[in-house]
């Protein structure tokens, strides 16, 4: 069941969803907007094969690096790269969410969340997303921009997620 904006602002007034920082501006019918935040990771330019397994560590085959506000991210035609939420979402463990790209980026070509969207109840983090520039030109990304939102859903039953990505940064 998706959760209306009264039902997930009531959440937050109960103090059971937690949004930080939090703003009232940013929350849809549907739906509440995510900002992106100053940290972003692109991969390395390389002539080797990535094996992709379970095992790989991306973070051995992207580069860091940290904007200012007023500094754009560029995002080249046909890269990936990964960027991080402003916003810490802690979620009990009876709601869960999915991340989904604003439709005014998606128009530009910017795909924000290429898979893995499903926000697992009992989380507690901010959230990475998986962005790939799907246009012909380059895309400048700037840090506070509400590229993309959540969409809150009650689960049956109640689950902590305590996978490795738990309290994960960029």
């Amino acid at each position: 069941m998706v959760l209306t904006r009264d039902a997930y602002l009531r959440e937050i007034e109960e103090g059971r969803i937690v949004i930080t920082p939090f703003d009232r501006a940013a929350a849809g019918p549907g739906s509440y907007d995510l900002a992106i935040g100053n940290e972003f990771r692109y991969f390395k330019k390389a002539h080797q094969i990535l094996d992709a397994s379970e095992g790989a560590d991306y973070r051995e085959h992207t580069v860091l690096i940290t904007k200012a506000d007023d500094e754009p991210f560029i995002i080249m035609p046909g890269e990936a790269a990964h960027t991080i939420t402003r916003e810490r979402l802690k979620l009990p463990g009876d709601i869960c969410g999915w991340l989904q790209g604003r439709s005014t980026y998606a128009r530009l070509g910017l795909m924000v969340h290429i898979t893995a969207s499903f926000v697992q109840p009992g989380v507690d983090n901010r959230q990475v997303l998986e962005m790939f520039n799907a246009s012909p030109v380059p895309l400048a990304l700037r840090p506070g921009s509400r590229i993309c939102h959540i969409i809150f859903g009650r689960c049956e039953g109640s689950a902590v997620y305590t996978g490795k990505f738990q309290g994960q940064e960029l």
